[in-house]
């Protein structure tokens, strides 16, 4: 059964002398592996559109229930080469590909983070060298992907009776106030501005979030939330965050 479905290339595992195991996420299948034969032999156009992060056209072959169906073509729209050539972004990109790696099960088909992705390699993309807005996008993506597969933090109020507060609980991934905490071990403290800046992240329009600015110490205190959380969801650390340590 032939398959055809774009797709961004998140991962490439070498697999024999030429050939390569390509994880795609992709618009109408989700998450999927395939084999790809040969495209390590030669600098072949083929070759080039397996690159990480880019978008493409794919075609694979394989019974809808195969384990690794094979790539028979890739077709580049758009290779986001510039933030392969940026060392510093293709860092901060690498963490969105592991956390969605981690938390996206494999052949669920999920438009809308399909298009979030796309979206924020644009933004990513278009940002000028001299410009750190990646931090704040890289982030952006980070709350919209945990709010769409169910492993948002909770931080509106006390998830047991709605109260505000300012304690956040790891292992229950949610604010509790102190009377209803007592008992429980030390919690995360976290600054109004941080929740605030959490909401807005929310639910802003995506294309309007260039007008948000954060200080330093808001976006440190919400990425040390954020990374903490994750890491506790996925029940490991985060390579990307070794590697950049």
């Amino acid at each position: 059964m032939l398959r055809r479905s774009e797709a961004i290339v998140l991962r490439t595992t070498p697999f024999s002398e030429a050939d390569l195991i390509v994880t795609t996420l992709t618009l109408d299948y989700g998450m999927i592996k395939a084999f790809a034969k040969s495209p390590r032999k030669t600098r072949s156009r083929f070759g080039s559109s397996l690159e990480p992060l880019t978008y493409s056209k794919l075609a694979f072959w394989g019974r809808e229930d195969a384990n690794l169906p094979r790539l028979t073509q890739s077709d580049i729209i758009k290779p986001f080469q510039a933030i392969r050539d940026r060392m510093d972004c293709f860092f901060r990109v690498t963490e969105m590909v592991e956390l969605t790696l981690n938390l996206l099960p494999e052949r669920e088909a999920h438009r809308d983070i399909f298009h979030l992705f796309l979206s924020i390699l644009d933004m990513i993309e278009g940002d000028s060298p001299e410009d750190d807005s990646s931090v704040l996008t890289v982030l952006l993506y980070k709350i919209r992907f945990l709010d769409m597969v169910g492993y948002g933090p909770r931080l509106e109020g006390c998830a047991r009776c709605g109260k505000s507060g300012y304690n956040f609980y790891i292992s229950h991934g949610s604010i509790i106030c102190g009377l209803c905490a007592k008992g429980m071990d030390a919690p995360m403290r976290l600054s109004p501005g941080v929740i605030k800046s959490y909401d807005t992240l929310r639910r802003w329009d995506i294309a309007k979030i260039g007008r948000i600015k954060l200080s330093r110490m808001i976006l440190s205190e919400l990425s040390g939330m954020l990374d903490t959380h994750i890491q506790y969801t996925a029940a490991k650390p985060m390579r990307t965050k070794v590697v950049q340590s």
